[in-house]
C-alpha cells in the first residue's frame, strides 16, 4: 500500500488539507455502458501518500460505478487557499475489517454516538483507491497558505523531552499537561484513565474547564463507545472531528428521517459546544500481553483535546498528538511498580491543626461506595470506597497518616485482581477534593505515604 504517487512535485500529502472535509469533493465515475455520475462526498480518507478511501454506508450510483468500472476522478479544493486538484483513481478493494476500516468506523460511530445514532450509522466497508495522478486545476487565484503559529515537530520533541524523568505518575500527567498548553497552544484538554473494574474511563488530569458549571473536569466519566473519546479508546484509533457543527447537523438530520428518532441525544464532557476534537488512545505495549492486545497495545488511558474553533486541529496536529501518547503510554508502562517501594508501616503521626468550626456530614452509599459532602456530591467506586475508609479510621482511630500498602490489603476497597492501577484512583480523589477546596485535603508524604487533612470535625453517616 505504500507505492509512491509517481509524482515529483504534487503529492497527496501536499494537498493533505483538501481532505479535512471542509468542503465536499466531487466524484466523477462512469456506468459499465459509459453513462456519467457526478456526486458529491462528505469524507475522503487520506490513508498514505498513495492511497485514499472512501466510506460505503449505502449502496448508491458511485459504488455501482465503481465495481463495474474502477476508473475515477475526484476534485477537491484546499479550504484556506481556494485552491482547486485533481486526483485520477483506481479503486483496489472494499476493506471490511483492519486497520483502516476501523479508523473509518471508528469516527463515523465517534459522530452518531452524539445523537444516539451509533447503532443505526454503520459503515459496510472503506472503498480503498490508488492515487493515480494528481493535477492542479487551471484557473482562479488562490490565496496565500496560512502560516501556522507553531512548529508541530519542534513541539512533539520538546514535549518528549521534558516528560522525561517524572517521578510518578501524577507528575507524568502535569508535565502532559504542561506540554499541550505550552507547546501546542491546547486550551481545553483532558487525559482519562481507563477503570479495569467498572470498564468506564475517568478523567484524572484536565486544562481549561475551570469556568465549567460542570467543574474542572477531574473525575468526568465516560463509558467505551460513547463520544469520539470513548470511540477511540474502544477501537484503540485516534478520532477528529474538525468541524462538529456539519458533522453532528448531518447526524441528527438523518436521525429526524428514521425510528432512531427518538434515542437520546448524549451529553460529553468538555465543552458546550465544541467545532474540534481529537481524541488519541494512549497504548502501553506489553510483551506479556502481545497475544491478547495484538500489535496495537494494551489501552493505558486517552488523550483528548477540544476548541470552540473549526478545524483547529488538522492531520498535522493529529499525527503530532499520536506521537506524544505513544510517548506517554511508553513512560506510563516503564514506571516502577508503584507498590515496589511502599511503606509497610504507617509513619509516625503528625498532629496538626485541630478541626474546627461547624461539622461537615460525609455520607456514603455502598450500593456504589458514592461520597458526599454535605449534599454534594464528590466520588463514587474505589474512590469513593478509599475515601469511606480514610474518614471512618480517621474518625475513630484518630488517624491522618496512611500507606497505600494497607489501602491494597484493605478488604473493604474493592480493587480489582488485576489491573488495579490504586495509584490512579489516589491521583483521581487527591485532584477531586483539592479541586472541591472544602475541609479535607490529601497530600503525600512520601514513596508510598500519605496524610488526610480534616480542617472541620466530620459527622459519618452510612446509608443503607
Amino acid at each position: 500500500m505504500n507505492s509512491p504517487l509517481p509524482h515529483d512535485d504534487l503529492t497527496l500529502d501536499a494537498i493533505r488539507t483538501c481532505l479535512e472535509g471542509v468542503i465536499p469533493g466531487t466524484i466523477a465515475t462512469a456506468a459499465e455502458d459509459g453513462t456519467p455520475n457526478v456526486s458529491q462526498l462528505s469524507q475522503v480518507h487520506y490513508v498514505d501518500p498513495g492511497h485514499i478511501a472512501l466510506s460505503y454506508q449505502f449502496f448508491n450510483k458511485t459504488r455501482a460505478n465503481i465495481l463495474a468500472n474502477p476508473d475515477a476522478q475526484l476534485e477537491v479544493i484546499d479550504p484556506s487557499t481556494g485552491a482547486q486538484y485533481r486526483l485520477r483513481l483506481a479503486y483496489l478493494r472494499t476493506e471490511t475489517d483492519g486497520p483502516l476500516f476501523e479508523s473509518m468506523k471508528a469516527k463515523l460511530s465517534g459522530i452518531a454516538s452524539h445523537v444516539g445514532m451509533a447503532e443505526v450509522f454503520r459503515l459496510r466497508g472503506a472503498d480503498l483507491f490508488r492515487v493515480v495522478a494528481i493535477e492542479a486545476v487551471a484557473g482562479g487565484r488562490p490565496l496565500p497558505a496560512p502560516v501556522r503559529p507553531r512548529s508541530l515537530l519542534s513541539a512533539v520533541r520538546r514535549a518528549c523531552e521534558g516528560l522525561r524523568g517524572a517521578a510518578d505518575l501524577s507528575d507524568l500527567l502535569d508535565r502532559a499537561i504542561a506540554a499541550l498548553r505550552d507547546l501546542f497552544g491546547v486550551e481545553h484538554a483532558l487525559i482519562l484513565l481507563p477503570d479495569a473494574a467498572s470498564g468506564r474511563l475517568f478523567t484524572v488530569a484536565a486544562l481549561g474547564y475551570e469556568a465549567s458549571s460542570r467543574g474542572s473536569g477531574i473525575g468526568w466519566e465516560v463509558a467505551p463507545g460513547d463520544g469520539v473519546i470513548g470511540m477511540a479508546a474502544r477501537e484503540r484509533v485516534p478520532i477528529r472531528i474538525t468541524h462538529m457543527t456539519t458533522d453532528v447537523a448531518y447526524s441528527m438530520a438523518m436521525r429526524e428521517g428514521t425510528a432512531a428518532g427518538l434515542l437520546r441525544e448524549i451529553p460529553f464532557p468538555g465543552l458546550d459546544r465544541p467545532h474540534s476534537q481529537l481524541a488519541v488512545p494512549i497504548l502501553a505495549h506489553n510483551p506479556a500481553h502481545q497475544g491478547a492486545c495484538g500489535e496495537r497495545g494494551e489501552l493505558a488511558g486517552v488523550l483528548f483535546v477540544e476548541s470552540p474553533q473549526e478545524m483547529r486541529f488538522t492531520y498535522d496536529d493529529e499525527d503530532a498528538l499520536a506521537t506524544l501518547a505513544a510517548q506517554l503510554g511508553a513512560l506510563m508502562r516503564g514506571l516502577p511498580p508503584a507498590h515496589g517501594a511502599e511503606a509497610e508501616e504507617a509513619p509516625a503521626p503528625v498532629a496538626g491543626a485541630p478541626a474546627i468550626g461547624d461539622p461537615i456530614t460525609v455520607r456514603h452509599y455502598a450500593c456504589d461506595d458514592s461520597v458526599f459532602l454535605d449534599h454534594d456530591y464528590l466520588i463514587k467506586g474505589v474512590a469513593g470506597a478509599i475515601l469511606w475508609k480514610l474518614v471512618r479510621d480517621h474518625t475513630t482511630l484518630g488517624r491522618t497518616d496512611f500507606t497505600n500498602r494497607e489501602l491494597r490489603l484493605a478488604p473493604d476497597i474493592p480493587l480489582p485482581d488485576l489491573a488495579e492501577n490504586l495509584e490512579a484512583r489516589l491521583i483521581l480523589l487527591q485532584r477531586r477534593l483539592a479541586d472541591r477546596r472544602g475541609p479535607l485535603r490529601i497530600e503525600k508524604t512520601g514513596r508510598g505515604r500519605f496524610r488526610l487533612l480534616v480542617e472541620k470535625p466530620l459527622r459519618l453517616e452510612e446509608m443503607s
